[in-house]
């Protein structure tokens, strides 16, 4: 292996790896959804198992879980009979949201572009493939 690779490797290991594991957390398929409804106050389990189409009750648990641990929900538990749950944004979420805010911003804004270079692209790869 190369010098060069080395260090490569090695700065990918110390830089890119946490960022990585964070956004694959967050960006996960259910993460997003439950972020974005706690954004508007908190919310109770049952709130979120019918504002989030296709979650099962076990993969909002598990995500919950993971967003509690990972700090952006905070639990609430009150007691009351039978015991009331709430699930709100921490600070940090909140600095996370207004980020998700900005790029859903910005697909909107360039989603048609999107589509044309798609368009585009495929349209040339058939091309391609045609001619070989």
């Amino acid at each position: 292996m190369s010098r060069s690779h080395t260090r490569v490797t090695e700065a990918l290991k110390e830089e890119a790896c946490p960022v990585t594991e964070v956004l694959d957390r967050v960006a996960g398929k259910w993460s997003i959804g439950i972020l974005i409804a706690a954004a508007h106050g908190p919310v109770r389990f049952t709130e979120l198992e019918r504002a989030i189409q296709g979650i099962s009750r076990r993969m909002l648990t598990l995500n919950l879980r993971r967003l509690e641990r990972d700090g952006l929900l905070v639990r609430t538990v009150y007691p009351t009979v039978p015991p009331k749950v709430e699930y709100g944004l921490t600070p940090m979420a909140r600095e996370l949201h207004a980020s998700l805010t900005g790029l859903v911003g910005w697909a909107k804004r360039h989603r048609s572009a999107i589509a044309e270079a798609r368009a585009a692209y495929d349209s040339a790869a058939e091309r391609s493939t045609a001619a070989d």
